[in-house]
């Protein structure tokens, strides 16, 4: 089996028996608050693991938005990845400098949006792989483009207008992957002009409760499930996960992926849509 009891989480030893193998292709999809995907890419350059493409949330992204690395329509990304030379049969793994939340959960997500079901995350990313003395290279070898077809599932972005329709009806779950204190609103926000607080209603569940903080690696299910329910979340029901900038709230929903939970949504916009813009209402404080 290549992975190591779940599909969508690969290990270090499992990639390196399978790195040559010419139907698995990783990416490096690091992006990096501050700095974004620019400091990222630099850092590509400086080593990466062997044969990998970097993978440019920034670059594969909505024109036409205002807002970084907003999601693309399925032309945008169908022709950005056969770019890179990614195939609808490739088995596609995605690793970042922090351990798989930073940005590599959010490009497994975005190729399932797009109705790539092998993809999967390396566990520990890029740290563990230099930490177990694996072999880095500085080089990058255009691969040959490739046709690449995507269908976009209609279901897995919410907006901030049925956001706030939810509100009203108070039937959605919405849960914030925001540190404790960025929820709260008394702790600075990274973008400027933005409000502090959160979604009225939302839950705080920090990306960085379900990493175990020293090898950068996913906790167990266990932990993980017991994360989610100590901040209020009902796993046997939906949620729609947010964040800054859309980009840790899918290491949201990845995490809820593993525990077999595949109907998480995630609002694109995340708090740099909705904090804002006044007319939408925000809470302070932590979650009630």
């Amino acid at each position: 089996m290549f992975t190591s009891g779940n599909y969508n989480l690969v290990t270090t030893n499992s990639l390196a028996r399978q790195i040559d193998n010419s139907n698995v292709q990783v990416i490096d999809a690091s992006f990096f608050v501050p700095g974004g995907s620019t400091l990222a890419r630099l850092k590509y350059n400086e080593g990466h693991i062997p044969g990998a493409i970097f993978f440019d949330i920034n670059d594969i992204a909505d024109p036409d938005s205002s807002l970084a690395h907003t999601m693309p329509t399925e032309v945008i990304f169908a022709e950005k990845v056969g770019l890179l030379g990614i195939s609808n049969d490739d088995h596609v793994i995605a690793y970042d400098g922090m351990g798989g939340a930073c940005a590599a959960a959010r490009a497994w997500w975005m190729f399932r949006v797009f109705g790539h079901r092998r993809v999967s995350v390396l566990d520990g990313g890029l740290g563990k792989w230099k930490k177990e003395h694996r072999t880095i290279e500085t080089n990058a070898t255009p691969a040959p483009p490739q046709s690449y077809i995507a269908v976009k599932a209609t279901n897995s972005i919410r907006t901030s207008s049925e956001l706030l329709n939810s509100l009203e009806k108070s039937d959605e779950q919405i849960v914030d992957a925001r540190s404790a204190g960025r929820f709260a609103g008394n702790e600075a926000e990274p973008h400027e002009g933005l409000r502090k607080g959160h979604i009225p209603g939302s839950f705080n569940l920090p990306w960085t409760n379900l990493m175990n903080s020293e090898t950068q690696t996913f906790k167990s299910l266990d932990a993980i499930e017991n994360a989610f329910e100590a901040c209020g979340v009902d796993l046997d029901k939906p949620f729609t996960a947010t964040c800054g900038s859309g980009v840790t709230a899918c290491t949201l929903a990845f995490a809820a992926c593993l525990l077999g939970k595949n109907n998480t949504k995630v609002y694109d916009g995340s708090w740099v849509e909705w904090g804002a813009n006044s007319n939408l209402p925000i809470s302070s404080g932590p979650s009630s």
